[in-house]
């Protein structure tokens, strides 16, 4: 395809990796899994990294975490607000362990929750907020940390789609959370082929996330853990369990690739934000597109456009149109979430006046890729195809 919504961004280093692990013979979560997630955890200046199979699994574990603490735990009924548009499994464990969405719309520019209608969506039941930073757009998140701060609730962050990404501030997205997972999968910023990790400076959450990772079990915390008293017995010690967990363990291969594509990912970023300023300087001020409003310094995971509804434009007719030109496009992360057959087994409410911004970006929205090398006639391409489709 001329122009792909995801490309690899392995290299050399990367198969090298690979092989190092075929040879040791250990290719389950040992010291390598160890050594990746103090560099990730230290690259994003937290204290402790929990690596999982998935990004989703970051999110299950993350959840499964605080329905557990022993001060604070979330528990069957609780409302949690998640911006209106997200990935599934941003939502999926809240329904699995019992608690009710409450929907927040989002700004049509940004694609990010809107942060002036959290004081009006807070209830009594409130007792988290899930913020997602969309598509690489780091969110208000120092307003949202404040918040909840102010309000005593759980801030978690999903930034999985967002990797290296920076507010206003500086501080990297992914950081502000009490909780705050990443993935890497194939085309997100970094790739371990599938993979996730959950940051957190709590030591009561770390270990909750390492027991829920492995079938709650106690082998990877340590004997003075918060979570319980080590009894006499050795023989039952070695097989005991405290919590109802998983097995979202992930490989050895996942963690010795995502060490080298760690050390690539600043000059990744780079050529992501100079793609994006080279579609930011061909698109912006054109009445036909809404793109996605730059908060902080984003990561760039791809280019999002919105046609104008006062413009009265043909979806079908651009879509059409970018397909003859051999350009890949998809749905904005996963659309207005309100909209999928499976809110039907959801215990859920809409804060404020609906979610018409979500609806409008599911109805009139897109996305094509950006990769981390040079993407200039693709994007050159896509400003002439779409001058064409709209004339």
């Amino acid at each position: 395809m001329f122009y792909e919504l995801a490309t690899p961004s392995w290299g050399p280093e990367e198969i090298d990796a690979l092989q190092a692990v075929i040879v040791s013979g250990r290719f389950t979560m040992g010291e390598r899994v160890a050594k990746f997630e103090a560099e990730f955890a230290a690259y994003h200046g937290k204290k402790y990294g929990v690596m999982v199979n998935s990004g989703s699994s970051a999110n299950l574990i993350s959840i499964a975490a605080l329905a557990y603490h022993s001060t604070r735990p979330l528990k069957r009924g609780d409302e949690v607000l998640v911006p209106a548009i997200s990935w599934s499994t941003t939502y999926h464990p809240l329904q699995q362990y019992g608690l009710k969405c409450r929907f927040i719309d989002v700004e049509l520019d940004t694609l990010n929750m809107d942060v002036s209608k959290l004081e009006a969506a807070l209830t009594k039941d409130t007792k988290a907020l899930l913020a997602v930073s969309i598509l690489g757009n780091p969110c208000q998140l120092d307003v949202m940390r404040k918040f909840c701060d102010k309000h005593g609730l759980w801030f978690m962050e999903d930034n999985c789609e967002s990797m290296d990404a920076e507010l206003p501030s500086g501080q990297k997205a992914g950081t502000l959370g009490d909780l705050n997972t990443f993935s890497f999968f194939f085309s997100h910023h970094i790739s371990t082929m599938e993979g996730g990790i959950v940051l957190t400076d709590d030591l009561e959450l770390y270990h909750l996330l390492k027991c829920m990772r492995a079938h709650g079990w106690t082998r990877d915390i340590p004997t003075d853990s918060p979570l319980y008293k080590r009894g006499a017995s050795d023989h039952f010690e070695a097989y005991r369990f405290l919590f109802p967990g998983y097995n979202v363990r992930p490989l050895e291969m996942e963690a010795a690739v995502g060490s080298e594509q760690l050390k690539k990912l600043p000059a990744m970023t780079a050529a992501r934000r100079k793609n994006l300023a080279l579609f930011q300087k061909l698109f912006a001020g054109d009445e036909n597109f809404i793109i996605q409003r730059e908060h902080g310094k984003s990561s760039s995971f791809c280019f999002t456009m919105i046609l104008n509804p006062k413009k009265d434009l043909d979806r079908e007719k651009i879509f059409a149109a970018l397909k003859s030109a051999d350009i890949g496009f998809r749905i904005i992360t996963g659309g207005c979430f309100l909209r999928h057959d499976t809110i039907k087994y959801y215990d859920y409410s809409i804060a404020g006046n609906g979610t018409p911004n979500a609806e409008l970006a599911h109805d009139r929205g897109f996305f094509v890729g950006n990769h981390p090398q040079d993407l200039t006639p693709q994007i050159e391409t896509l400003r002439r195809v779409l001058d064409k489709a709209v004339a």
